[in-house]
């Protein structure tokens, strides 16, 4: 008969919490990917790396949450105000080994700060109606 020594179950609890972790992103990412104004992207961190996220566009901001994670929170906050497209532009081929094929950059600038966010042309459709109707600087105020 087979024992279970100590070694083989410490083996087995790590490969059942990483399957855990691995479905709970699984779950998140259904989760997220059911509401609408959102999509798939990657931006390009300020130390010049290239991240996965899927981006969460609402009302007056664009949140993106890291791909490979399961926390709720996004790791970074893009907000209308502010943010402008300045253009698009196919992937250099440094670039294209880093971010998913099919993917355009979109060139944006947010208070003078460049930003390059990558995405599937059809959600920077999406992206760029949503970026353009947004109210125009103060015509709410009073």
């Amino acid at each position: 008969m087979f024992e279970i020594t100590a070694p083989v179950l410490v083996a087995l609890l790590i490969l059942i919490g990483i399957a855990m972790f691995f479905g709970a992103m699984a779950v998140r990412r259904i989760q997220l990917r059911r509401t609408l104004g959102t999509f798939d992207a990657s931006i390009c961190t300020p130390q010049g790396k290239w991240m996965m996220v899927i981006a969460r566009y609402g009302g007056g901001h664009v949140d993106l949450l890291r791909f490979f994670s399961v926390s709720p929170l996004p790791r970074f906050q893009l907000n209308r105000r502010g943010l402008e497209i300045t253009g698009t532009r196919k992937a250099t081929d440094d670039e294209s080994s880093r971010i998913p094929p099919g993917f355009i950059i979109v060139m944006l600038t947010r208070n003078g700060e460049e930003l390059l966010l990558a995405m599937d042309y059809r959600d920077y459709t999406g992206f760029s109606a949503w970026l353009e109707a947004g109210p125009i600087a103060g015509s709410w105020q009073i």
